[in-house]
């Protein structure tokens, strides 16, 4: 018997019947309708993100005339991200809340505060308290990955689901690279007394995401929050083992992403002379943490999450070793050379650890994937919001190491020794014999 296709849908509207995993409705149908929410929810999200990030660039062009130390600088890098971490919980259940079309738009359109008050309020005489505020403001853009992940999970069948959160959150995490990019342009045209205009660019690009949002994506009435998932997910021991790991991968990438323009500037001062010099570096690292996140994931399927996971976590502890000794000789290459290792590897981390999820509770509820996939994803929305909070401790890290002892050296030993404990939390819990394996 043929299966019935749904009436065409009308852009914007919702949408009553959708059957991912019936293979006829998807070629037929699913396939493309999938592909454009897809496509617009990548935009907006990647926009999201290079608002979230915008203060890695901004604190560039503070110089003394704003009067603001190092420390205070990270502390205006931190504000965002914690902002941001505590928004991924409710932004993730509001997909199912008011349609993922409906709140893309939405979520987009916010985007414009941040945008608006950065490029008209940030100059010289402002006090610092202010900045925090709009610091603060530009976390918006924090909650717009986990909402834009749950929306597209939910138009994908489970045998392409992987490849589709992978392109959407490494088109998203490519905002960090892009507005450090934007910054570079600034600077390098307008010089270090233009903030604003930074800001400015994006505004246009944060009206016409919002508007291609309206008029091409689709809500599913079928998106829903599972009865129970977050209360359940929370009593699971499985969610705080994975919210720490992905601490150490995904807050190792944001908060290396807002910290590295300045860490360079503080730590190299006789080189980094000027905003323009640092920004030339800056984004180099988020570029190729953001495009290799896939490879995680497929390296994860290929040879498992855990043991991917275990190896790279042996890596970021090496490349935090690297950045430590490097420091300490004042040797700039080397230096380079363990960030930028870090930045890969925290990459690869976001994938395999993210690819562990869905692992871990097929294995634990065998033959019942309704429950496997509930879990699975209310951990991932909490494992989500918690890893991003691992960016405002790498800037703590970063502001109270540069406070107690002017060089960022206990704040390198601290990371090494958190990648250590990783190590052994996945070997205990994930790898050796006694466990089961994902």
């Amino acid at each position: 018997m043929t299966a019935t296709l749904p009436a065409p849908s009308l852009k914007g509207q919702w949408i009553d019947d959708w059957r991912p995993e019936d293979r006829s409705f998807w070629e037929r149908t699913g396939a493309a309708i999938a592909r454009r929410n897809l496509i617009f929810s990548i935009t907006s999200e990647h926009i999201g993100f290079s608002v979230w990030s915008l203060w890695s660039v901004l604190v560039l062009f503070l110089g003394p005339e704003y009067g603001i130390d190092p420390a205070g600088k990270f502390l205006l890098t931190a504000v965002p991200t914690l902002v941001g971490a505590a928004l991924r919980i409710p932004y993730s259940f509001a997909v199912a809340r008011f349609g993922g079309r409906n709140w893309t738009v939405f979520s987009a359109s916010l985007l414009l505060v941040p945008a608006v008050l950065a490029a008209f309020l940030i100059r010289p005489g402002v006090d610092f308290s202010t900045l925090l505020i709009i610091a603060a403001v530009a976390g918006v853009g924090g909650g717009n990955f986990a909402s834009s992940m749950t929306n597209i999970n939910a138009y994908y069948p489970d045998r392409l689901k992987g490849w589709a959160l992978g392109i959407n959150a490494g088109g998203g995490n490519l905002g960090v690279a892009a507005v450090q990019l934007v910054g570079l342009f600034v600077l390098a045209v307008f010089g270090a007394g233009h903030p604003g205009i930074v800001a400015g660019i994006y505004i246009p690009l944060i009206v016409l995401a919002a508007l291609g949002s309206a008029l091409y994506m689709d809500n599913l009435t079928q998106a829903r929050n599972e009865k129970h998932g977050m209360r359940d997910a929370v009593r699971e021991p499985h969610t705080w083992v994975m919210s720490m790991l992905y601490i150490g991968t995904f807050g190792s990438f944001i908060g290396f992403g807002f910290a590295f323009g300045q860490v360079l500037q503080v730590q190299f001062a006789d080189v980094f002379s000027t905003p323009v010099k640092a920004a030339y570096l800056t984004f180099l690292g988020p570029l190729l943490g953001s495009l290799i996140r896939p490879v995680g994931g497929a390296l994860a399927d290929r040879l498992g999450g855990a043991r991917v996971t275990f190896y790279n976590f042996i890596a970021m502890a090496v490349g935090a070793s690297i950045v430590l000794l490097a420091a300490q000789m004042r040797s700039l290459p080397l230096y380079i050379v363990g960030f930028i290792a870090l930045f890969v590897f925290s990459g690869v981390g976001n994938g395999s650890t993210y690819k562990m999820i869905p692992a871990i509770f097929k294995r634990k509820h065998p033959g019942d994937d309704h429950e496997a996939r509930r879990l699975s994803g209310a951990v991932i929305g909490i494992a989500g919001a918690i890893g991003a909070f691992g960016g405002v401790l790498v800037n703590l890290a970063f502001r109270q190491s540069f406070l107690t002892t002017k060089e960022a050296d206990a704040a390198y030993l601290g990371f090494i020794a958190f990648y250590a404990l990783c190590v052994l939390v996945t070997w205990a819990v994930y790898l050796r014999p006694a466990t089961t394996r994902v």
